[in-house]
């Protein structure tokens, strides 16, 4: 599907050296100030999505730029995977490792129904590590999660095929060489 996205990859900005030397950060800012792009962008997220879905998780904090108009487009509600400490109420969380320490994501414990349908977005695929978490969050809680869209791939890192490993099927609508 990547190969028939030029247009919104045009759209990404890279930005060199950023947070630190010799990271190229891919900026969806730029697809999110054009109106036409970011509806493109949500229409083919949805075209990717197989069966009926009853939510829509977006994990924090630019994951939420795409889940909920993407909700909306499926008549599904939207989920907010966020950091721990964000959320008011009864949470459940599930830790995930970083490359110094560990992070924790949290969701509301009374989110959803046990067997909900689940499909998990976000802006951009690395490493995976917080995808992966969670996958293993929403699967926790009692729900079903088999599909993951994502705008950008970076596939060097590994991060989609992990995925695909847990169970996933993995759709991104464009692909970065590098990190």
């Amino acid at each position: 599907m990547a190969e028939a996205n030029d247009d919104l990859k045009a759209l990404i900005r890279t930005i060199p050296d950023f947070p630190k030397a010799g990271i190229q950060f891919r900026d969806i800012t730029t697809l999110l100030l054009d109106a036409h792009g970011l509806a493109q962008a949500v229409e083919r997220l949805a075209g990717a999505v197989r069966g009926p879905i009853d939510l829509v998780a977006g994990i924090e904090a630019r994951g939420f730029l795409f889940a909920a108009p993407l909700a909306i487009r499926l008549g599904a509600g939207t989920l907010l995977i966020r950091k721990d400490g964000k959320l008011p109420g009864a949470t459940i969380g599930e830790d995930y490792a970083l490359e110094y320490g560990s992070d924790r994501i949290t969701i509301h414990a009374d989110a959803f129904a046990p067997g909900a349908r689940v499909l998990l977005v976000d802006d951009l695929i690395a490493t995976g590590g917080t995808a992966r978490a969670a996958v293993r969050l929403i699967r926790k809680a009692g729900a079903t999660v088999d599909q993951a869209t994502f705008v950008i791939d970076l596939p060097e890192l590994g991060g989609a095929d992990a995925l695909r490993s847990d169970g996933i099927d993995v759709v991104t609508l464009v692909t970065f060489a590098g990190h």
